[in-house]
């Protein structure tokens, strides 16, 4: 059976980008198909000997004529049983403003202002955001790292079966991530910032890691954490749930948050699951 990925989100958040990144991957990709047509492309695809195994579907990027029949849509080909995933590209507004104001592209949506299109662009799309199974905020990442964010979440990890996990690290001084589902914080833990020797080096070396886990509030957070993710994965594995976000921060996001992040990956891993990290700040 064929395995689709709907593509949806804010202009200017990066679909052109993510659509050629899963062209490059070996998609089929179909760009503004129309929503009514979905289940004729899904009904073509399904076939016996069908020559197209992994369907992105793009929408939005040509207007939005149809648009609140897609949330239906998409409803209705899960309804079949098939491998569906929407992914909804996001970004905060006023990242979305200075880009259009860079490009001098017009705006899908008919407004006074680039700022007025937005706003009702995202009334717009408020149904598909919630249909969606993952959303990237992209405000923080280049072409190159929204690429590898796509792969890690879509293409690294699609093949597996049940949820798919991700767990990130951050600096809370840089913004707290958007596209997560669960946020915790360790800025209570010792900060190896200000400790000689250790200032320069990241939550991937031995000597901070060491310096963080020999902390006997660390040990007591992660045990707790172990404890709570015991009750929650399989509770929304049963939801239906098909990814799960985790995120950790500490002050800048290149230390405690490091090695806590890969700590957390480590014990879902014992759980069964294989969990992406990203450590979204590290070299900041």
């Amino acid at each position: 059976m064929a395995e689709y990925l709907i593509l949806v989100g804010m202009s200017g958040a990066g679909r052109s980008t993510a659509a050629a990144t899963f062209e490059d991957r070996g998609w089929f990709v179909i760009d503004n198909l129309p929503p009514a047509l979905i289940g004729k492309i899904a009904e073509l695809t399904s076939q016996a000997g069908a020559e197209y195994e992994r369907v992105c579907l793009v929408s939005g990027r040509g207007g939005y004529e149809g648009i609140a029949e897609l949330a239906p849509e998409i409803r209705r080909l899960r309804s079949t049983g098939a491998r569906v995933r929407v992914v909804f590209l996001d970004a905060p507004d006023e990242v979305l403003v200075r880009r259009y104001e860079g490009t001098r592209r017009r705006h899908p949506v008919e407004a006074t202002s680039v700022l007025s299109a937005i706003q009702q662009e995202r009334e717009m799309l408020d149904a598909l955001h919630d249909e969606a199974d993952v959303v990237v905020e992209t405000g923080n990442l280049n072409v190159h790292e929204l690429r590898d964010r796509l792969i890690e979440l879509v293409d690294g990890v699609g093949a597996m079966a049940g949820m798919q996990t991700a767990v990130v690290s951050f600096g809370f001084k840089h913004g707290i991530p958007l596209d997560v589902d669960l946020v915790f914080d360790c800025r209570f833990l010792p900060n190896p910032h200000w400790v000689p020797g250790l200032r320069t080096l990241s939550g991937l070396d031995e000597q901070v890691r060491a310096y963080v886990l020999e902390n006997e509030e660390t040990t007591a957070l992660l045990s707790r954490l172990d404890d709570l993710f015991a009750l929650l994965l399989p509770a929304y594995v049963r939801e239906g749930k098909s990814y799960l976000s985790i995120a950790i921060g500490c002050t800048g996001g290149r230390h405690r948050s490091v090695v806590l992040a890969d700590e957390i990956a480590e014990r879902i891993r014992r759980r069964g699951y294989a969990p992406v990290v990203h450590h979204r700040d590290i070299d900041r």
